[in-house]
């Protein structure tokens, strides 16, 4: 029996990922593979790839837009303020558990933000995060939970809230794949399929914060700490004594504030991601902020922040209309359905287990989620499950695996932010701890939203 050129496509792209091959290299390959098994010839299955990468164009430009963005939120100066803020009252007040828990508030509720409202992606973690190391060792709180409840928010909300990188996740690529593998999408509401899955990484936090790294861990105090904490102290323009500097910086934090919120209202409005953020850049454009003089060298450097994240979706989506135009979707479903022989439980279980497994091996939840959608859309069709639980199952088993994979941003940006000083292991610390308080919970909720919706 032949194998199957999906099937083939999909493990030669997982093995050479896991193999640490780039992901686009990875993916690319892959295509070909399956092309090339599946008959369409070089020429047919290059032509698939490229109308793929045409789809993804919005999305890469979109990503290209935000990094601009957020390069030029950080060259206001607001998130250094922010943390020149919040060091000066760790020591006014002292180490009391309350301050503890209102740092680890402030933490969460910035990496959702910086999904969602201001979004800004991880750029702000190796600004926010070193200057506040020195704080974290004074209260002996374990890095690895700093880890976790920055990981919590970066994939929470863009699995949940459609707004910001959650629009692009949820409704630009999740149910865009989903209604054109065969699914009317128009009345399902992207907050309620992925409901229970969210309570399952909300859980998975609140073990991480009162259960497993509860007790104190010591650190040595190194210089660089010192260093990152005196930098954003004395440059926090916030509190200058000089009247015309303190006066420029609380115009530049006015006029972050305003594009802030310039970008959230257009991309409300509009649903426009990318009119989002061209306006709140513009603002930065037009208040003499970003100088016209440097607006070309910021939007550059926004652009190198997501580029690989933009080419990595952009290819993805290539991969995916290579998967299509085999037309060996169809009888890679009908064998799975035999196989797992109307057995809903089980079937939803192993779809979850494999985008694990996929997205551990990619990075990018962003970028399974193509892949998934083509084989997953009209395998629960043929089980019986409901659109809204197909939604569920197909958004879970793309978020599955961000949270613990060594190539992920989600693991990746708070290694950068805490180990700038050597004290911080990425796998031991970032990798291990966030595949364990989110994967877990996940895939046990998301088996539980198939189920019940």
């Amino acid at each position: 029996m032949a194998i199957n050129a999906v099937l083939l496509a999909v493990i030669i792209m997982l093995g050479l990922s896991l193999s640490r091959v780039h992901v686009v290299l990875s993916l690319l390959i892959g295509a070909l593979a399956g092309g090339l098994l599946a008959g369409l010839g070089i020429t047919d299955t290059l032509e698939a790839f490229q109308e793929g990468i045409r789809n993804g164009a919005q999305i890469a430009l979109s990503y290209a837009l935000l990094g601009a963005f957020a390069v030029a939120i950080a060259h206001s100066g607001l998130p250094q303020s922010l943390a020149g803020a919040v060091i000066k009252r760790i020591d006014a007040a002292g180490t009391s558990g309350m301050i503890k828990y209102m740092l680890f508030a402030g933490l969460i509720t910035m990496s959702c933000f910086s999904q969602n409202l201001i979004p800004i992606h991880i750029a702000f973690i190796p600004l926010l995060v070193p200057p506040l190391l020195l704080a974290f060792n004074r209260m002996q709180i374990d890095r690895r939970l700093i880890a976790c409840l920055i990981t919590f928010g970066l994939v929470t909300t863009y699995m949940f809230i459609p707004y910001g990188f959650g629009d692009i996740y949820l409704n630009q690529i999740m149910l865009k794949n989903v209604g054109e593998a065969g699914i009317d999408v128009a009345n399902i509401s992207v907050v309620t399929a992925m409901a229970i899955p969210a309570l399952g990484m909300l859980i998975g936090l609140l073990i991480a914060v009162f259960i497993s790294y509860r007790k104190p861990r010591e650190y040595q105090q190194v210089a660089i700490d010192k260093e990152a904490r005196d930098a954003v102290v004395e440059g926090d323009a916030l509190s200058k004594t000089a009247a015309g500097a303190q006066s420029q910086s609380k115009l530049k934090t006015l006029v972050a504030l305003a594009a802030i919120v310039t970008a959230f209202v257009v991309q409300l409005y509009t649903d426009s991601l990318l009119l989002g953020s061209m306006f709140g850049f513009g603002v930065f454009m037009a208040t003499g902020v970003v100088k016209w003089r440097d607006a070309d060298g910021v939007f550059n450097d926004g652009i190198k922040l997501m580029a690989m994240i933009g080419f990595i979706m952009i290819t993805a989506q290539g991969f995916a209309e290579v998967m299509k135009a085999t037309e060996q979707i169809q009888p890679l479903v009908d064998g799975a359905a035999s196989l797992f022989a109307g057995n809903k439980a089980m079937a939803a279980f192993i779809m979850l287990l494999i985008g694990l497994i996929v997205t551990m091996g990619i990075g990018s939840s962003f970028s399974t989620i193509p892949i998934l959608a083509a084989i997953y859309v009209p395998l629960c069709i043929s089980l019986g499950f409901s659109p809204l639980a197909t939604v569920a199952i197909i958004g879970t088993a793309g978020a599955l695996g961000d949270a613990g994979s060594p190539a992920s941003d989600s693991t990746l940006g708070p290694t950068s932010g805490l180990n700038i000083d050597g004290q911080h292991d990425h796998i031991k610390d970032s990798v291990v701890p966030t595949f364990l308080h989110y994967n877990i919970p996940l895939l046990v909720f998301g088996w539980i939203a198939a189920m019940v919706l």
